[in-house]
């Protein structure tokens, strides 16, 4: 991303079970593969976890994005384990479908834009400051420079006035 900014995303959601849910006739074979899909998600999630990417990375959020490609698969997930989002979260993966990963992405750009921001709000301030401490440096120096060059104009004057 901009400024060499990285968010780490993973793809790689196991769908098999959720297939099987889907092709089966049975509605009891079809709720054991929709809890075996949710399980598999979650197994998922805690294995992302484990693998901390954000720790391997520079200029990463503390999270990983999970991209799962539909939101029919992560409904039939939660409708078997209502927990999972949360679960997720605490594990610092953050999971998303189409519908809601580019609000993800334009959210953390923008926070990103506003760190920026900040931290440029941060330097302009600390150069002002800078500017302001040696504006001050300089006016006590002219104040000095003007009075001894009153000084020399008075001496100057009296000189010439005593030659005369």
């Amino acid at each position: 991303l901009a400024a060499g900014k990285q968010i780490v995303l993973d793809a790689k959601v196991p769908f098999g079970a959720y297939l099987e849910a889907v092709e089966a006739t049975d509605p009891d074979r079809r709720a054991d593969r929709l809890a075996a899909h949710a399980r598999h998600l979650r197994a998922h999630v805690d294995a992302l976890a484990h693998k901390s990417y954000w720790q391997r990375f520079d200029n990463t959020p503390e999270f990983v994005v999970l991209f799962v490609p539909g939101d029919p698969f992560l409904e039939a997930a939660l409708q078997a384990d209502p927990a999972l989002l949360e679960h997720a979260f605490e594990r610092n993966i953050v999971v998303s479908t189409p519908t809601t990963l580019i609000a993800l992405l334009r959210t953390v750009a923008y926070t990103w834009r506003q760190e920026a921001l900040a931290s440029n709000a941060a330097r302009v301030q600390e150069l002002g400051r800078e500017l302001h401490s040696r504006l001050a440096t300089m006016g006590s120096h002219v104040a000095k420079l003007g009075r001894q060059l009153g000084g020399a104009v008075d001496a100057y004057n009296r000189t010439v006035s005593s030659l005369e």
